[in-house]
């Protein structure tokens, strides 16, 4: 095991100039989500891959699918390498990534490197984890190991969208049939289990009236504060509902998206607004519904003549460990450790993942990649994204080491 080992770190060592290069090609295509428009960046990452000696396939996702996930173009990128029977492993990273925003100092597109530290939207989550995975597959051909099994990159872009026509897609179509499952993730920490997410829409409709004379409407303002402060009166409750797995700690409600109302001078005849209701793995989604439409239910009892409708956006269910992935965890946990030079434990974390969809496949999913040791220290999904190079030619050996012991013979 040690020359093994010593063999797949003298090579990830011989190519950190080239992985470093594929990142960085990665980066400078832009691939937002939204507006969704993914496609340019599949075909360049397709033709990368190409270029290190992988046959690519290509699944294009049909038009009406793209566009009712509210995206563009999408298209699904699949290596696969087969070394014998044995179980299959899919590695999955996205490509699309939230657009860049303000306060940046660094191009966004540009893969600057700055005292060893790589600047650029998806850097981090999760455009370094292609780079992670497909040069952890080649370090682990060049060992020349006998190995059982299958190994296939998944590169999908959806998962800003919630990931259906990305890992559900490649899933339920049975272009994949996985084992196992390794997902995007930080260098410090092995990921076995996740938040969950609910996403509401709350319209309340009243009518509208001269502000001269209020009275002859229905204010939908007023009833929305009342629902809304009902709401945050009552979010102080879930302090107390804290998870028993590490990491995760207690569910989360947030109000982010509000609009309505016609003019300064007219009665608003409308509000809607949207939230995020974060469900920590121990709860179940259906009650966390039930719950929420009933607390917005009573509150909205106070103005009856208001019309109140509750639409369900998005649905996430938590991520939990399935029967089958301790093995893999394990793995990962140790070798990890002794590459990180630290211990490195299994735990929990409070945002979501596309890698549910593979769980609820039945698949066991481990996260496990390139970062450094939080998303604020990344910058995730903020200004200045950014990832230690080193923290991704680490994770590379970590995974290429964890898929030896997952497919070696005997």
């Amino acid at each position: 095991m040690e020359e093994l080992a010593q063999k797949i770190s003298r090579y990830l060592e011989e190519h950190r100039e080239a992985q470093t290069r594929f990142l960085a090609e990665l980066v400078k295509v832009p691939s937002d989500n939204p507006p969704g428009d993914c496609l340019p960046h599949a075909e360049r990452a397709a033709e990368l891959l190409a270029g290190l000696g992988f046959t690519v396939e290509r699944h294009t996702v049909p038009e009406e699918l793209v566009r009712a996930n509210g995206m563009v173009r999408a298209t699904n990128l699949v290596v696969r390498r087969r070394f014998g029977e044995g179980p299959v492993i899919a590695l999955n990273a996205h490509g699309d990534v939230v657009p860049p925003g303000e306060g940046w100092t660094r191009d966004p597109y540009g893969a600057e490197i700055v005292d060893g530290w790589m600047y650029g939207r998806g850097v981090a989550v999760s455009k370094s984890d292609f780079a992670t995975y497909a040069f952890a597959l080649l370090a682990l051909e060049a060992s020349a190991a006998p190995l059982n099994g299958t190994v296939e990159l998944h590169f999908t872009y959806d998962e800003e969208a919630g990931g259906d026509i990305g890992p559900r897609y490649l899933i339920e179509q049975g272009i994949s049939k996985p084992d196992l499952s390794i997902g995007a993730g930080f260098s410090y920490g092995v990921v076995t289990a996740h938040n969950g997410c609910l996403h509401l829409e709350v319209e309340v409709n009243g009518r509208s009236a001269h502000a001269a004379m209020p009275f002859t409407g229905i204010d939908a303002l007023e009833a929305a504060t009342h629902i809304l402060s009902t709401l945050y009166a009552w979010r102080k409750n879930l302090a107390a509902r804290e998870s028993t797995i590490p990491g995760i700690g207690s569910p989360q409600l947030t109000v982010g998206l509000i609009k309505g109302g016609i003019n300064t001078n007219v009665v608003p005849d409308r509000i809607t607004f949207r939230l995020d209701r974060r469900m920590i793995p121990e709860e179940q989604a259906e009650a966390v519904e039930a719950e929420l439409r009933r607390v917005i239910d009573e509150a909205a009892r106070a103005f009856p003549d208001a019309g109140v409708e509750v639409r369900r956006i998005m649905l996430a269910r938590p991520l939990t460990p399935l029967p089958g992935g301790e093995r893999m965890a394990e793995l990962l946990c140790r070798h990890a450790s002794r590459v990180m030079g630290e211990t490195i434990e299994a735990k929990g974390v409070p945002l979501y993942t596309d890698a549910r969809h593979y769980a609820e496949a039945g698949v066991p999913v481990v996260l496990y990649g390139a970062g450094p040791r939080t998303i604020q220290e990344a910058n995730a999904h903020r200004a200045d994204e950014r990832l230690p190079l080193e923290d991704l030619y680490k994770a590379t050996e970590v995974v290429a080491l964890t898929l030896h012991d997952l497919l070696r013979t005997g």
